[in-house]
């Protein structure tokens, strides 16, 4: 099958109503892949700032592994947090129009049929658009919400958020600590590349779902979360001697 029959595949009916649809849900993907790379790296800055330091490898896993349990819960919370907010900006947002629409119906039909016509509709097919929209409470709340506010219809559910965050925070920032505990005087080379493959994987695993180069993405997030290990070590390295 060619690229046009994949492009053909893609635009059947069927197709296109599973993408419009799916277009309206909440991607946790994004979650998963912020709490994979803040885990990764947080985990392994402590793991390079101990090896700069001179620290043994038992007090990289001992702080190591306090941070993935803390700083984890605390970004888990802080995305539970920011959903729930978004949620109850849209709630507002709809009691909002529900209200506008109740009181002043004849405004917020102006304003549906304002923001049509700003789309190019004039004439008949503005006037069918605007009855159609306003026939329906919920699609007229959802149009204004929308159009008119620019906020989503969909938010993510905050608890899911938090724990997809936390999952990812965990299983990836506990990459690090195996391959130092697993590997003893090698422990940070171990880390080391285990670490570069995480980096690597994660970035793929996005280009995959989220479409682009799988090479370039893998590279791209190896690249952005080596370069904060780098930080951390270099950091450790040149304060060394304050602990003397």
């Amino acid at each position: 099958m060619d690229a046009r029959d994949h492009l053909s595949a893609d635009h059947t009916p069927e197709a296109i109503a599973r993408r419009v649809a799916a277009a309206t849900q909440h991607s946790y993907l994004g979650d998963g892949v912020l709490g994979a790379i803040d885990g990764t790296v947080t985990t392994f800055a402590i793991v390079a700032a101990a090896a700069g330091a001179g620290f043994s490898g038992a007090v990289a896993l001992v702080f190591g592994f306090a941070n993935v349990l803390a700083d984890g819960f605390s970004m888990a919370v802080s995305n539970y947090l920011r959903s729930k907010s978004d949620r109850q900006v849209v709630e507002r947002a709809r009691a909002m129009e529900e209200h506008h629409i109740e009181t002043i119906p004849e405004g917020e039909r102006e304003e549906i049929r304002h923001v049509f016509a700003a789309k190019g509709f004039e004439g008949k097919i503005l006037d069918e658009i605007v009855d159609v929209i306003t026939r329906d409470r919920e699609r007229w709340v959802d149009t204004m919400i929308t159009e008119e506010l620019g906020l989503p219809l969909e938010t993510p559910v905050p608890v899911r958020a938090g724990i997809t965050t936390f999952v990812a925070f965990m299983v990836a920032g506990l990459v690090p600590l195996a391959a130092l505990w697993a590997f003893g005087s090698a422990g940070f080379l171990a880390s080391t590349i285990a670490t570069a493959a995480t980096f690597f994987t994660v970035g793929v695993i996005k280009a995959r779902v989220l479409g682009g180069g799988l090479l370039a993405s893998g590279v791209e997030t190896l690249v952005i979360g080596g370069g904060a290990a780098v930080l951390a070590y270099s950091v450790a390295a040149g304060t060394k001697g304050l602990l003397d």
